[in-house]
């Protein structure tokens, strides 16, 4: 291959992958949603993710509606999922060990990954979005169309919900992810506004997990995806909603070039070893991410 050929080789791996990695920022978006407004690390996000695409598949195959506004009924049925994990499970847990609030939401990924594949088979079941899969041709470059219109919408939700935390109600969220006391003491319903950050997650975890599904097909392996959102989250920071962008571009770009020149090495699985190590280096070099806000405790 010649310069001008490499060139153009790397700039396409590095296109389409921070457009993928937009994608992966899509599915981070959900659990950054639940810290900022709960403080709760939420490891079920993945599982929510696959929910939410074979909810979308399920509403498409049942009621025979088009794909985007079965999307939207999804997204209200799967907010109900989410207040209902944060009623049935997660309120009972308030004022407990952070600890055992974590393993909870492990359980739920577990429960979710086994439970939803059983109600609604095993797949992979095919969702057609209406988007081409024929590439977006820049010269000698190919775009995917699939990761274009996920990474369009990813920045679309990031800044609408940038916005969301300036106003009053988003106010309340962070104030109840600082401290649940001072919350109540002052008049805030603290389960109110946990229930409604695990909806507002599972809804967003629809649209994530309705375009994955669209690329890959509609089965339990779209729960993988956690292990990419959490290093996107962990980067990014897991109090930051705009920090998901910058990062899910950089897990992305790493992710798709590393892989294409180390997985013909050593016989491929390198995608998951990068996720991998960017977590590891970050909570190392970096606790709180790149625009994660610092907490220092002095005693």
């Amino acid at each position: 291959m010649d310069l001008a050929g490499e060139f153009y080789f790397i700039a396409e791996l590095g296109i389409n992958g921070a457009l993928s990695g937009l994608m992966y920022a899509l599915v981070a978006l959900g659990a950054v949603l639940i810290y900022k407004s709960s403080a709760v690390v939420n490891f079920a996000q993945g599982a929510l993710v696959m929910t939410g695409a074979f909810a979308t598949w399920w509403v498409v195959d049942t009621l025979h509606l088009p794909i985007w506004v079965a999307m939207f009924l999804s997204m209200a049925m799967v907010f109900g999922v989410g207040m209902g994990i944060e009623r049935v499970a997660l309120r009972r847990m308030i004022g407990q060990p952070l600890i055992m609030i974590i393993m909870i939401t492990i359980g739920l990924d577990v429960l979710l990954r086994g439970l939803v594949p059983i109600l609604c088979g095993v797949g992979p079941y095919a969702l057609e979005t209406g988007i081409s899969d024929a590439p977006i041709v820049l010269g000698d470059i190919l775009i995917n169309r699939v990761y274009l219109v996920g990474g369009s919408i990813a920045l679309f939700l990031v800044l609408f919900f940038l916005y969301f935390f300036q106003t009053r109600y988003g106010i309340v969220q962070r104030a109840v992810s600082d401290d649940y006391t001072a919350s109540w003491a002052v008049g805030i319903s603290v389960e109110r506004a946990v229930g409604f950050s695990w909806g507002i997650s599972g809804a967003v975890a629809v649209v994530a997990g309705t375009l994955w599904g669209s690329i890959q097909g509609v089965d339990w392996s779209i729960s993988l995806t956690l292990l990419k959102a959490l290093a996107v989250a962990i980067l990014g920071g897991l109090d930051s909603v705009g920090g998901v962008i910058l990062a899910g571009i950089l897990v992305g770009t790493l992710e798709n070039v590393i892989s294409a020149y180390v997985d013909p090495i050593v016989g491929g699985g390198t995608r998951d070893l990068v996720a991998a190590i960017i977590i590891f280096l970050t909570i190392i070099i970096r606790p709180y991410g790149l625009f994660g806000r610092e907490i220092i405790e002095r005693v």
